[in-house]
């Protein structure tokens, strides 16, 4: 065991959200040595991003981009930090974040807490080199939800590597609404005009407790107003039968293991609908260089972890990416974007 992974098995002893502060302030001050160069066979993209690796880190686990240079030296291919919304908001109150730990699960009912755009657009402008990602959410008493994306986008032009547009939290009434087609057309209508000339890729993340015929009328939508990518997918509400921890029942989204059915049947309807049109990033449930590459098969052409990180530890980044370019060459490819969707 890594001293990373010492580390983030004496963080789990800790209350949950605890722990999440402590990992953070010790990835801000820890001298991590730099990360190793990747396989060559892990080389792979997501539309005109370039990744050295397919393995993201999701966002959550950074929400005001404080430890990216620290998180940019684990190994991840690329880090996607938020969601930042317009106005600091404190978030749910407390207890919000708890493990299911016979279940290798995570609920949360964090509410969007964060230090709001001007924080975290200040330190974008101190980042590292490598990939980063922006997820982009709405303040809870804001009315018009798509007014702060837009808001978002704008401040947050020429700072990051691309844009996440986080529709799919369950924790903020009424967001989940904008995935239904005339609202998203509004939005995704609205953020073509904010964006102008700006190539900075903008990527839409979506809920998994969607129906395929939903997924599919997400995608056109996405086609239609020229979005970069689909994020497959967010929490769910879903409690699915067989969960053993005592706090199942807790409000929230579910995240980790259990997710793992429903985000697989998400991305195969998304790649379905997309049918190679629009690049997929998938999340929820990965855990392993199996789950990863049967993923990528599967049509997505990178994915995320977060909720396995808590239990493996940071050294399941370089374990995946192992077993992954093993796999890869074993089935001949000479690298991860080679492999996109063949198993469909």
């Amino acid at each position: 065991m890594g001293l990373t992974d010492l580390g983030a098995a004496l963080l789990r002893r800790l209350d949950p959200e605890t722990a999440h502060g402590l990992a953070i302030r010790a990835l801000q001050l820890a001298p991590l040595p730099p990360a190793r160069g990747d396989d060559p066979v892990l080389r792979t993209r997501i539309g005109r991003l370039e990744l050295p690796n397919p393995i993201g880190l999701a966002a959550g686990l950074d929400k005001n981009g404080e430890a990216l240079h620290g998180l940019a030296r684990l190994g991840f291919g690329f880090v996607e930090c938020g969601s930042v919304t317009p106005r600091p908001q404190p978030g749910n109150p407390r207890p919000r974040l708890f493990r299911l730990s016979e279940d290798r699960a995570i609920i949360n009912r964090m509410g969007f807490n964060n230090a709001g755009l001007d924080a975290f657009a200040a330190r974008l402008e101190r980042r590292p080199r490598s990939v980063v990602g922006a997820n982009l959410g709405a303040n809870k008493d804001t009315e018009d939800k798509a007014a702060d994306y837009v808001l978002g986008l704008a401040r947050l032009k020429g700072l990051a590597d691309y844009v996440t547009v986080n529709v799919s939290s369950p924790n903020t009434p009424g967001l989940r609404a904008l995935q239904g087609r005339a609202a998203l057309d509004d939005l995704l209508g609205r953020l073509s005009e904010a964006r102008g000339g700006d190539p900075t890729p903008v990527f839409l993340k979506i809920a998994p407790d969607l129906e395929a015929g939903e997924i599919a009328m997400i995608v056109e939508a996405g086609l239609d107003h020229r979005l970069d990518a689909l994020i497959v997918s967010n929490t769910t509400l879903d409690r699915p039968e067989g969960l053993r921890s005592p706090h199942r029942n807790e409000a929230g989204g579910l995240s980790g293991a259990p997710l793992r059915d429903r985000a697989r049947a998400a991305l195969r309807a998304a790649a379905e609908a997309s049918a190679g049109r629009l690049p997929l990033v998938a999340v929820g449930g990965i855990d392993s260089g199996e789950e990863a590459y049967a993923r990528i098969r599967a049509g997505a052409c990178a994915v995320q972890l977060y909720s396995a990180l808590v239990y493996e530890g940071p050294g399941l980044i370089g374990r995946i990416k192992r077993d992954l370019a093993d796999r890869l060459r074993a089935d001949g490819f000479a690298s991860a974007a080679d492999a996109v969707g063949t198993a469909r």
